[in-house]
């Protein structure tokens, strides 16, 4: 069946559990691969980079990272349009296929000792697609999700993060696991890459799941967009720049999560495993969070829980990253890594609804893919590589915090535009 006959039909229903179940498993695993490489950034930079300066290898490492996300505005754009064009369980579908591609090349890519510079070519193509894939991923799951719902959208959008946060969880686990059991030769040998096999192999089970769930019922009724990148610009560009705002927090706090193993490492003089336990634990709080504190949105408004929430990074990155510095410990950056993931889930977990709130079901799916696909390239992807150069030209092992406090200030004034402007909870 067409999606212009669909379209004409009464829509179709899929169970709750199914709906969650196709957005968030996808999602972990779209999101598992781009965790892997960053938390296994140490290791990558010594094996597919020049290896004669560590510290410029390393920043190589997390510049690929932030130039793969270069990619995601265009990959928005695509992924975007035929989401809205043609469906949003099509874009995921396509989205995840691309992924899987990706995650194959960095299993079995061979090393700079190997291949010369054809190795950090290949990581950087197979960085590419990935950022392509995960372009389309974020916009068409939101607008999946929120179309279920007529009366829990911030709840069932914050499955977004569920899937985001299983994917910390499963990434730290091998992290955990592989620094622990494996000695630093047979990890830099071959341990490092039975995460990335892993995710490779699990790719069909996105696939099935996405294959077995209907469209959302709100695309079924509106149908097909016929233009949806030119209405975007043409009638909500003004949206589009608000939701740019509002992402700024929740990816710069992602990432400098994601940089803490590698923190741990460099800064703290810590054991690798222990970055990892950190983010285990704060995978899980970003996990059964980020769904508890959309159920609050639905409660009492997603401004109200946001704005709070950016004025909390504010105040307390600082003072965090100072208590870490003079304690560093495991207790120390568990407890540091816990409270920004308590924090990102408050945040993040009521962003999704928000975002699909600003724009119409025509223009949905492409205005939130853009909107977070540029902002995450120039505040999140290139988070690690900025937190690694405020380090090493300030001298100062508290650098990180000043870049959550700035984006915390720059979301809450969009936050409050919003207020101001749409007239929303």
């Amino acid at each position: 069946m067409s999606s212009t006959t669909m379209a004409h039909d009464a829509p179709q229903k899929t169970s709750t559990f199914r709906v969650l179940a196709a957005a968030a498993i996808g999602n972990a695993l779209e999101w598992y691969d781009i965790l892997i490489y960053g938390y296994f950034a140490v290791t990558i930079s010594r094996l597919f980079f020049p290896h004669s300066d560590p510290t410029t290898a390393l920043l190589l490492t997390f510049g690929t990272f932030g130039v793969s996300y270069l990619v995601r505005p265009l990959g928005a754009i695509v992924l975007g349009a035929y989401g809205d064009r043609v469906g949003r369980r099509a874009a995921m579908l396509l989205s995840i296929v691309i992924m899987t591609v990706g995650t194959g090349m960095m299993a079995i890519m061979p090393t700079y000792d190997s291949i010369g510079i054809a190795a950090p070519i290949l990581v950087l193509i197979a960085r590419l697609l990935q950022g392509f894939a995960v372009a389309g991923e974020f916009g068409s799951a939101t607008a999946f999700l929120v179309e279920h719902s007529k009366t829990r959208k911030g709840y069932f959008a914050a499955f977004q993060w569920f899937g985001q946060g299983l994917a910390a969880v499963l990434a730290s686990l091998f992290g955990v696991i592989l620094t622990g059991w494996l000695t630093a030769d047979q990890l830099a040998s071959w341990g490092w890459r039975i995460p990335f096999f892993f995710g490779m192999l699990i790719g069909p089970i996105g696939l099935y799941i996405r294959k077995h769930v209907n469209e959302s019922p709100e695309f079924q009724s509106q149908g097909a967009a016929k233009a949806p990148v030119r209405d975007l610009f043409a009638s909500h560009w003004d949206r589009l720049l608000m939701c740019i705002g509002i992402v700024v927090l929740s990816t710069s706090a992602n990432y400098i999560i994601l940089y803490m193993p590698t923190y741990a490492i460099k800064q703290l003089h810590l054991p690798q495993l222990l970055g990892f336990i950190a983010t285990l634990l704060g995978g899980l709080l970003l996990t059964f969070g980020a769904p508890l504190f959309g159920h609050l949105s639905d409660k009492v408004g997603r401004v109200a829980v946001m704005a709070v929430v950016c004025l909390l990074f504010a105040v307390s990155a600082y003072p965090a990253f100072v208590l870490l510095v003079a304690h560093p410990t495991l207790a120390g950056i568990v407890g540091m890594v816990c409270w920004l993931s308590i924090l990102k889930a408050a945040y993040s977990g009521t962003l999704p609804a928000l975002m699909a709130e600003l724009f119409p079901v025509s223009t949905r799916t492409t205005g939130i893919a853009l909107a977070y696909n540029v902002a995450v390239p120039i505040f999140g992807g290139f988070a690690p590589l900025i937190a690694a150069w405020l380090v090493k030209t300030t001298g100062s092992p508290l650098a990180p915090s000043f870049y959550l406090v700035g984006t915390s200030l720059l979301s809450l004034i969009v936050l409050g535009i919003i207020k101001i402007r749409v007239p929303l909870r």
